[in-house]
């Protein structure tokens, strides 16, 4: 398993990419999925990129945006190539987003049917440039559940578009995560890892409360002390799939739950390969 911390748990702290990438490789991590804000923010300074972060022994796992699927044509391709230029320059082929701005069942067909011409357009794109396109299971999206992310799948039809499992929100949806990661283990390319102490406080991670600095973090825990079972999630998913995954953060005391979740995530790995 390689794991990457999230450069956006870091998105209220005044800690630079050098102060970041040196605790990644401090603690043991292999690499940082970088945040589109950030890696846009240090488009300028041609010191940093995927060379700059080898000398640390790390890579870029993938690149997090939120492409404007519901924009113009020509905005939507403009944002998608310089994301494309961006992620080749860390050295990534992942490129992350998310699917609409409400739910499947929100969703009309024919709006249905524009988000996926729009997602094979961005495929399309991304394929020339040898990248792919992933997209994330996130409540409020197309991929809200299992049946609607396979039928997404399925309709856009195109070997570019992947799957960034959030384990959470698959869990969230009401399905075991495990039953869900089987099903979709053939358009898996990243995971998501973060857990809720309980099911009634997962409104904590809706965007308007997790990306605003007064939000509440109330019910946010570390991973292996919350909802989820991660032990079984962990040898659940070792045991068919080799794992690329985020360690993703949004609460206070970010480097010391990060630096604890590291650590019992590995000694988890150790139990499940003895």
């Amino acid at each position: 398993m390689k794991l990457s911390i999230c450069t956006i748990s870091f998105r209220h702290h005044l800690h630079s990419i050098d102060q970041l990438v040196h605790f990644a490789k401090t603690q043991g991590f292999q690499g940082i999925e970088l945040w589109g804000v950030h890696a846009k923010n240090l488009a300028g300074d041609l010191h940093y990129g995927a060379d700059w972060l080898s000398t640390y022994g790390l890579e870029t796992s993938m690149l997090s945006d939120y492409l404007p699927l519901e924009a113009p044509i020509s905005e939507m391709m403009a944002e998608t190539e310089q994301l494309s230029s961006l992620a080749k320059r860390w050295g990534t082929n992942k490129i992350r987003t998310f699917v609409g701005k409400q739910g499947s069942a929100d969703t009309s067909k024919k709006e249905r049917e524009e988000l996926i011409s729009r997602l094979r357009m961005l495929c399309d794109y991304l394929a020339s440039k040898g990248q792919y396109l992933l997209v994330e299971t996130h409540p409020n999206t197309l991929t809200d559940n299992l049946p609607s992310t396979m039928q997404l799948l399925e309709e856009t039809n195109h070997a570019s578009l992947r799957v960034n499992f959030d384990v959470l929100h698959i869990w969230e949806s009401g399905i075991n995560p495990l039953v869900a990661m089987k099903q979709l283990r053939p358009y898996i390319s990243h995971f998501h890892f973060k857990n809720i102490a309980s099911r009634a406080q997962l409104g904590v991670f809706s965007p308007n409360n997790v990306y605003a600095a007064s939000g509440s973090r109330e019910g946010m825990v570390p991973l292996f002390e919350g909802a989820i079972d991660y032990d079984e999630f962990l040898a659940g998913v070792l045991s068919i799939a080799e794992v690329d995954a985020s360690l993703e953060w949004f609460g206070s005391n970010v480097k010391s739950v990060l630096a604890k979740d590291v650590q019992e995530v590995k000694k988890a790995l150790q139990l499940v390969q003895i």
